[in-house]
């Protein structure tokens, strides 16, 4: 019997690909592969690959997308990045708290995605 192995890409649509791209850059911090292909910008992450993409149909133009979708994403020091994210203007949409996977924060996008950047677990 087949079954999922799991997640190996996530891509979020997004309604304007070059704003976005600078905000999950110079806010997020994420950092763009040279190479993309058309209509995407996929980061440097590990171990699942993030990408931004443009929809390949229309997306609703008001209001947030991905809503019910929890998207969880590891880092060095997760009070180090919230408070970097603040200075760079981020949206914090829940603060630092202790969650089953370490220190956690709720932030925000153009397009109202919440990602939730966590303390990576050794």
């Amino acid at each position: 019997m087949t079954m999922p192995i799991g997640p190996s890409f996530i891509a979020l649509q997004v309604r304007d690909l070059a704003a976005s791209t600078k905000f999950y850059s110079e806010i997020f911090g994420f950092k763009a592969q040279d190479l993309n292909p058309p209509g995407a910008v996929v980061f440097v992450t590990k171990p699942i690959a993030l990408a931004l993409r443009e929809p390949p149909r229309p997306l609703p133009e008001t209001g947030p997308l991905g809503t019910g979708v929890v998207l969880w994403v590891a880092c060095n020091d997760a009070d180090a990045l919230h408070d970097l994210m603040v200075e760079r203007g981020g949206k914090v949409l829940a603060p630092i708290n202790d969650g089953p996977f370490g220190r956690f924060f709720v932030a925000g996008d153009p397009d109202g995605y919440a990602i939730t950047f966590h303390t990576a677990q050794n």
